[in-house]
């Protein structure tokens, strides 16, 4: 953990590497989750940044790196005095954002899989893939209606 200065004053930055087990999500959820309710950067919706949170890494370990235990997954996660940013590395090949199906599409609802980015997306004020998919940033500002309407964040 080091505290810097950031554009609104001082802020937090966490970093982490776990392993590509699932197993290994809650514990490193965990951990930030503690820096962001001390941090009160983004008070009104913790529970949308931990369910975002989650996704990412499920779709890092799952569908980037494959559970291959070589590989691993790095956060890092930015509690400044308005918000918190998140970012979410995988050691994968990557994928294309526009082929992702839409999960609520009738044609859809009943796969297991694919509601991650749509959950990210409904969560999170701000959500981009870079890298070809390695790499999803994600950001939460203060002051934002918890669990936006996913209506609006439907895949295009």
């Amino acid at each position: 953990m080091t505290i810097v200065d950031g554009q609104n004053g001082p802020c937090i930055e966490l970093e982490h590497s776990l392993p590509s087990q699932v197993a290994a999500i809650s514990p490193v959820v965990d951990k930030p989750m503690v820096l962001l309710r001390g941090g009160g950067c983004v008070p009104e919706g913790l529970s949308d940044v931990e369910i975002a949170l989650r996704e990412a890494l499920a779709n890092a370990i799952i569908h980037g790196n494959r559970e291959d235990p070589r590989k691993h997954v790095h956060v890092t996660c930015r509690c400044e005095p308005d918000e918190v940013s998140i970012t979410v590395k995988d050691e994968g090949q990557g994928f294309e954002i526009n082929k992702v199906a839409d999960p609520t599409a009738p044609e859809n609802i009943g796969f297991v899989h694919g509601r991650g980015i749509y959950l990210m997306k409904a969560f999170m004020d701000e959500v981009r893939f870079e890298e070809g998919g390695v790499v999803v940033h994600m950001r939460k500002r203060a002051g934002q209606p918890a669990a936006k309407d996913v209506q609006k964040n439907r895949p295009e």
